[in-house]
């Protein structure tokens, strides 16, 4: 999918600017959201925009795109690997008192409402329901709660990937899986489009809070400038009153500025579960394989 923006100044220079390319790996619920921070990064930098939904972390280990909406997950394990040269800009703070004005969020237990488990602990050997296995909220911090309880391997039973969120969501509800952990927006989400999942489903447990996926710039493709002018747009979004609506529609309040230094609970979280034997065998070589970097076609580069 990809939702194409022509910048205004670029417009009106009559000029042929390069494209901002922005690339969303985040929950479909929020697009709207992340296509509106595209337009206005678009406008500020004067350059034609396009938002596009990634399959994959390919695009984020070949460094093909200016901005990315990310999990934490994969931005800490590219950076750190030195693979690319990202710049974290800007993370959304979202509505609600649970978030006391930071940039935080949760991740939802959820099991079925006329289920017996009241917490993570009772879910020993139950079918587990997860979006994609490189998510914090879906994944990650799920065996770090196990791992701060001493769980062994043997306590997950049977692990479904789902893909999203809201299919996870969709798997307890039809009884495809026991549990789920659930990005506490998405949730929010969920239950504000359909009401009947207040009946259906029970939270048991609230892992976090933990610091919010980050908004990045490649510091290859964007100067110094470009990414502050980018950083600018979003913190600006909220001063709008239709931006406004757009933002709170998709549960945020606000982008604030955010630093690399500012996820180190997720450093930590992923460092336990590593060394915790909960982490599954093939995960860090399939890591490896969806981020083996694709040479650059002449086209990307062409429009740079």
């Amino acid at each position: 999918m990809t939702v194409a923006h022509d910048g205004r100044a670029a417009a009106q220079s009559g000029r042929r600017t390069p494209t901002l390319r922005v690339a969303s790996h985040l929950a479909p619920s929020v697009l709207p959201a992340y296509a509106l921070a595209t337009r206005r990064m678009g406008d500020r930098l004067g350059r034609p925009a396009e938002l596009l939904v990634a399959a994959a972390y390919d695009r984020c280990a070949a460094d093909i795109d200016h901005v990315c909406f990310v999990c934490s997950i994969p931005y800490l394990l590219l950076s750190s690997a030195g693979q690319v040269r990202m710049e974290a800009i800007a993370a959304p703070v979202l509505r609600g008192g649970r978030y006391g004005g930071r940039p935080v969020y949760f991740s939802d237990v959820i099991v079925r409402a006329d289920s017996p488990w009241q917490g993570l602990d009772e879910l020993d050997g139950r079918r587990w329901a997860y979006n994609e296995p490189y998510s914090h909220s879906g994944f990650i911090v799920a065996l770090h709660a196990l791992a701060q309880n001493g769980a062994a391997a043997g306590f997950i039973g049977e692990a479904v990937e789902a893909g999203f969120h809201d299919d996870a969501i969709q798997l307890v509800v039809d009884r495809g899986a026991d549990w789920a952990a659930i990005d506490s927006q998405v949730l929010d989400l969920a239950v504000r489009r359909d009401a009947r999942l207040r009946r259906e489903l029970r939270v048991i447990d609230v892992l976090g809070p933990s610091t919010i996926q980050p908004v990045v710039a490649s510091a290859r493709r964007l100067s110094a400038s470009q990414r502050a002018a980018a950083r600018d747009a979003l913190l600006a979004l909220h001063t709008d009153p239709t931006d406004r609506l757009v933002l709170r529609s998709a549960g945020i309040e606000r982008f604030v500025p955010i630093e690399d230094s500012d996820y180190s609970d997720i450093r930590g979280m992923l460092e336990l579960v590593s060394i915790s034997g909960l982490l599954p065998d093939w995960w860090w070589p399939r890591w490896r394989t969806l981020t083996e970097a694709q040479p650059e076609s002449p086209i990307e580069q062409a429009r740079d």
